[in-house]
């Protein structure tokens, strides 16, 4: 009789014979960078605060998103979402809503009382932030999670900077804006609001700071040089949203012309609609697809009844009515005038060209240098002056050694999480650590047979008559259960999240499993590197290495 089939198993192993000198490769984990923390202009590591509200870890995800960001709830509202424009489900079916989650959890703390951690022991270095916009605020929080002691003097009488002066209450509600400075002034933050700083070079060598980060914004309208009459009425659209801060808003009449092509035209459009305007009309001399307000804004403003003229400019402004001249635009795209002129009955004009910021505060620094109406800094936001660091609208966004970034609050966001690295390392007489980057995680990394079609929540929006009529917020949030349902439509791309499908499908069980949130690890005396475990990552997470020889 036969003796039964026997496999010899090396001493010591439960498995059978060991298979790793068979390799010409081998599986190894990666870490990719996920190509929505990429387009962040904050910096957030969005993958990891979705990772964590996957499970309805809400708090846990707040936490981990305000290690960045200060201000969710605020950003969730106004930011235009670039991570979501690179976010590699819309080329599976439609993008993540991380905003929407975002705002979720800023709203979630708000609503709870979430408080910010206490900042560690007193480094005894006194850091002044002149601006209580976001990037102000931003700097000033980091400083403070430094263990810095920082005051912020603010020239208004209400902390915010544009945030408050700039961004309609339809968009930004004001309980929400002050819930969020609050918390971070709770951290242990002197707020001196009403306190304009005129003249830095003094108030440096005069008070003890250590360091100083300046952020004054863009809160001065371009004067457009338009001839107007003498009756005619003009205002810049900083003016009129700033003035909806005040007791008694501006009157404009029942026509209003607005001239510019950004949000902030959009903006001063749409405000102007709320106020009783029956005819608003924004003039731009380009067309609609080289305008530069986002599309989302374009939209909104024509859902509420606002007019546009394309292919146009004002030629004159006169009591009640306005000179237009029709434009063509020539093979490089630049509007050329025609002489075609036409007259449009308005009230009001609101000049919208761009904003720019006051500098007289630095003017009489030593080594700063201003050119086109902007400071320039260095990679690590420093002035020409040490210890003088500054950033958001002011700054020329080309000069801090990075790509031209857009004027956005979310950029500012970032420039004070930059700065206050910088000035923390600066004050410890070291230089600044570059963080590292990994390869960015594209879609064909992904295995995405995997996941299933999942259309994105709808976030709820005011019906139009209470929108054309009301200041009441246009575009409402998720609730507990729309956001776990959107976080878990998040790919994970380019980081193993555990879904245990290398350690299910490995033909020779090499792999190793760590424990919850240690992730894997590969045998190699098990491994014949087959691939298979390539293939089937879901996210893109393991790559295969030639061997060594």
């Amino acid at each position: 009789m036969e003796e039964p089939f026997a496999i010899t198993l090396d001493p010591g192993s439960s498995r059978a014979n060991r298979t790793g000198s068979w390799r010409v490769e081998r599986p190894v984990y990666v870490d990719r960078l996920p190509p929505c923390n990429d387009a962040c202009p904050a910096g957030e590591n969005i993958q990891r605060w979705l990772y964590a509200a996957e499970d309805g870890s809400y708090e846990a995800a707040w936490r981990s998103l305000v290690e960045d960001s200060p201000l969710p709830a605020v950003m969730g509202r106004i930011c235009y979402h670039p991570c979501e424009t690179a976010c590699n489900r819309a080329q599976l079916d439609e993008t993540v809503g991380i905003h929407g989650l975002e705002r979720f959890l800023g709203d979630q703390a708000i609503e709870h009382g979430w408080g910010l951690a206490a900042p560690p022991a007193d480094s005894g270095r006194q850091v002044l932030v002149v601006g209580s916009g976001p990037a102000g605020l931003s700097a000033a929080y980091h400083l403070r999670r430094a263990g810095h002691r920082v005051t912020i003097r603010e020239s208004a009488d209400r902390p915010g900077g544009m945030l408050r002066y700039g961004i309609p209450a339809y968009r930004l509600p004001r309980p929400v804006l002050d819930a969020e400075i609050d918390r971070i002034v709770a951290t242990g933050i002197t707020l001196e609001c009403g306190q304009p700083v005129a003249d830095l070079a003094e108030t440096m060598t005069s008070e003890p700071w250590d360091a100083v980060f300046v952020a004054v914004g863009a809160q001065r309208g371009r004067d457009a040089g338009i001839p107007a009459g003498d009756s005619a009425r003009i205002l810049d659209a900083v003016t009129l949203l700033r003035g909806m801060e005040d007791q008694a808003p501006p009157m404009l009449g029942r026509r209003v012309a607005v001239y510019g092509g950004g949000n902030t035209a959009l903006d001063a459009a749409r405000t102007a609609r709320r106020l009783g305007a029956t005819d608003t009309v924004v003039i731009y001399r380009r067309t609609r697809d080289r305008m530069p307000a986002h599309e989302s804004e374009v939209e909104d403003a024509l859902d509420e009844g606002v007019r546009m003229r394309w292919l146009s400019t004002i030629a004159r402004v006169e009591q009640g009515s306005l000179l237009l001249e029709r434009m063509v635009l020539d093979e490089h795209g630049f509007p050329q005038p025609t002489g075609e002129l036409e007259e449009l009955g308005a009230d009001t004009v609101v000049l919208a060209l761009g904003q720019e910021s006051d500098l007289s505060l630095v003017e009489r620094v030593p080594g700063i240098e201003i050119a086109d109406g902007v400071v320039r800094v260095g990679s690590d936001l420093m002035t020409g002056r040490a210890g003088l660091f500054a950033g958001g609208d002011m700054i020329d966004p080309a000069s801090a050694d990075r790509p031209p970034e857009e004027r956005t609050a979310t950029v500012a966001i970032g420039h004070g999480k930059r700065a206050a690295r910088a000035i923390d390392a600066w004050l410890a007489g070291r230089r600044p650590e570059p963080v590292p980057r990994h390869e960015i995680a594209g879609f064909d990394h992904l295995n995405t047979w995997y996941y299933s079609d999942a259309p994105p929540t709808v976030q709820p929006r005011l019906d139009l008559a209470r929108r054309q009529s009301t200041f009441d917020e246009v575009v409402g949030g998720l609730d507990e259960s729309t956001a776990l349902f959107e976080a878990r439509r998040c790919l994970s791309c380019g980081n193993c999240f555990e879904c245990d499908n290398c350690f299910g499908v490995c033909p020779d069980n090499a792999v190793v499993k760590l424990g919850p949130g240690l992730r894997y690890r590969f045998d190699y005396d098990y491994c014949k590197g087959c691939g298979i475990c390539v293939e089937e990552c879901p996210c893109g997470a393991i790559v295969m290495e030639p061997e060594q020889v």
